[in-house]
């Protein structure tokens, strides 16, 4: 067992059972040009994450743990994408227009890889989800099953909608989580706040959050 300084207390985890999901580091929510910036987003932030989750991937890497990457997309038809989602707000392009990397949020296109630097590599797993969570109409749970997991660590965007959406439902199915602190990001700063509060609330009523570093001390010692 390895123990972790985190917040709200210290986490107990075992590497062997541990893997770490990495949510939704897509350019369409990264990148000038995407979805997130037609919603009239500043993508600046999201940039900024990039390295310290290519960190955290060479960590888990190195450990052997278990990675596995989600990407929101949709079927080209947009039959797995509800009026209720294509058609809220008012963004300049919605899901499944024509944009500067392709259709918005489509399985395939340009926009819904995950950026270069976080690319994965050969054996890891690569889930694209309809939803918000990456357990809804996705194998991940079936997945985890086989793997024999009880820990997951957690990285990616965006902190308050698809990576809490993810630990909630990690929470109901019996999973240990950890939000990775510096390794998320929002497009709103006080989102991502009041997020990682709401998580680690109540005596980590989702789940446990820390700096990239704490896991690092305590993985490589």
């Amino acid at each position: 067992m390895v123990t972790l300084a985190a917040a709200p207390f210290d986490l107990s985890f075992d590497p062997s059972s541990t893997a770490l999901i990495v949510i939704d580091m897509q350019r369409d929510f990264i990148e000038p040009g995407g979805f997130g910036a037609a919603l009239g987003n500043d993508v600046t932030p999201l940039q900024a994450i990039v390295p310290t989750v290519a960190r955290l991937l060479a960590l888990a890497r190195r450990h052997g743990l278990p990675v596995i990457h989600t990407r929101e997309c949709h079927m080209p038809d947009l039959s797995d994408c509800p009026p209720t989602k294509r058609d809220r707000g008012a963004p300049d392009l919605r899901i499944g227009d024509a944009g500067p990397m392709g259709r918005i949020l489509i399985v395939g296109e340009p926009g819904a890889e995950i950026v270069p630097d976080l690319a994965a590599i050969e054996g890891e797993l690569v889930i694209d989800k309809p939803g918000k969570g990456a357990f809804y109409a996705t194998p991940l749970g079936e997945h985890l099953a086989d793997l024999g997991i009880s820990t997951l660590f957690f990285a990616g965007v965006t902190t308050e909608v698809c990576v809490q959406t993810t630990m909630r439902e990690a929470n109901d199915r019996g999973f240990y989580s950890l939000l990775i602190e510096d390794a998320t990001e929002s497009y709103f700063p006080a989102f991502k706040t009041a997020t990682l509060e709401m998580i680690r609330a109540q005596g980590a009523i989702v789940g446990w959050t820390a700096p990239l570093a704490a896991l690092e001390g305590a993985l490589d010692g």
